[in-house]
């Protein structure tokens, strides 16, 4: 059997239910709600399998969303994540959830061409395919996401 061969690990996928992979590629939302922290580093932007439907009635969703497709299924993006944090006052976003943490992020970089693949909850060893077919598309953010991690 041939061995799996994944991206290097400082390079995870990061799974988001549309319609809020949209609003980071394509709008404003720079916070990611989760239930834990997570480390900072570029992440692989994977729209899951699922939309969610409640989403798309909210209006500052649907401003963000109008004339894009909801693609699932697939790394539509880059983006790094600089931090996380909770709010123990003021909400530090419109899309940030009082209850959650909240990844930072930053660097957002839609691709081209969908690059079709399976995800996973939690940040996800990205197969050296679908690597490789975000590094074609973004030739230019090649170096930062192939040099070892500072």
């Amino acid at each position: 059997m041939t061995p799996k061969l994944s991206a290097p690990d400082s390079i995870r996928g990061i799974a988001i239910k549309q319609p809020w992979t949209a609003c980071i590629l394509h709008g404003d939302k720079r916070v990611e709600n989760r239930p834990r922290a997570w480390a900072s580093g570029w992440r692989l932007l994977h729209a899951g399998a699922e939309i969610d439907r409640a989403a798309l009635r909210d209006p500052l969703v649907a401003r963000r969303i109008r004339g894009h497709e909801l693609r699932t299924r697939a790394v539509l993006g880059i983006v790094r994540i600089t931090g996380a944090h909770t709010d123990t006052g003021e909400a530090c976003s419109p899309w940030a959830h009082p209850e959650r943490f909240h990844l930072d992020l930053d660097d957002v970089h839609a691709l081209p061409l969908p690059v079709p693949c399976g995800g996973q909850l939690g940040p996800w060893r990205v197969p050296l395919a679908v690597f490789d077919q975000v590094l074609v598309q973004l030739p230019d953010l090649a170096p930062l996401l192939t040099e070892a991690p500072s």
